[in-house]
């Protein structure tokens, strides 16, 4: 039998949450604060970063495996990973940290209020990797027009969309309920990653879940489109 001992991972909790404070690259701003000063970074994302490369947000990025993979690959670009659990983004904005990697940036705050921290057309692609399907609440999940309609406020025009996930359902939905009848411009669309003989980042990176899901014998699905 194993014993978990709560309050040890309570402490690791706590103890991450407070390092958290000190990564100068993680974002934790308030609601409160939105309403009252907006967000300082907002159309100024250059400055933070220093330069005028394009920016990439990985949405749900949990423990910023994706974004941390992906800025290593692509260091003329800007990552930003976006996820509400601080305990998860620790992970990410420790590494990045640690490597001195200038052009990693993590944020912390729900979903539903992303336009609030991008000024239009400042972000140049997103990637949605492995996100809660919403097998009962499809207006949450992170490819319905509810949250499309959010990113077309600061992707670019013809930005590409990236969808990874093991759910069939919610590759199915995105393709049938969401896609084709918004006409939306389709680059790529698999039901079998990894037997389709895709190449490129779609397949170069893994996170930790999807290797899991790999050796239970789970297809990874795929889908970019261009949001116009």
């Amino acid at each position: 039998m194993v014993v978990i001992n709560l309050s040890t991972m309570g402490k690791h909790k706590l103890a991450r949450f407070a390092e958290n404070l000190t990564f100068p690259n993680l974002f934790q701003v308030s609601f409160e604060q939105l309403e009252e000063k907006g967000f300082e970074w907002k159309g100024r994302w250059n400055v933070f970063f220093g330069n005028d490369n394009p920016i990439v947000l990985e949405l749900g990025c949990g423990k910023g495996e994706y974004t941390i993979a992906l800025a290593r690959e692509n260091s003329n670009r800007n990552h930003i990973g976006v996820d509400i659990k601080g305990a998860r983004l620790w992970r990410g904005a420790k590494t990045s940290n640690e490597e001195k990697m200038g052009n990693v940036a993590f944020l912390r705050t729900r979903i539903e209020m992303i336009d609030q921290f991008f000024a239009p057309d400042e972000v140049s692609e997103i990637w949605i990797t492995f996100p809660d399907p919403q097998p009962k609440k499809p207006m949450k999940r992170l490819t319905s027009e509810r949250f499309l309609s959010l990113y077309r406020h600061f992707l670019k025009s013809g930005g590409p969309v990236h969808l990874k996930t093991d759910s069939r359902e919610l590759y199915d939905y995105t393709m049938e309920e969401v896609i084709a009848p918004a006409h939306y411009e389709v680059e790529a669309t698999t039901a079998d990653l990894y037997a389709s003989g895709h190449s490129g980042m779609a397949t170069a990176v893994q996170t930790f879940y999807e290797s899991m899901f790999l050796k239970e014998g789970k297809p990874i699905t795929y889908i970019k489109f261009r949001i116009n």
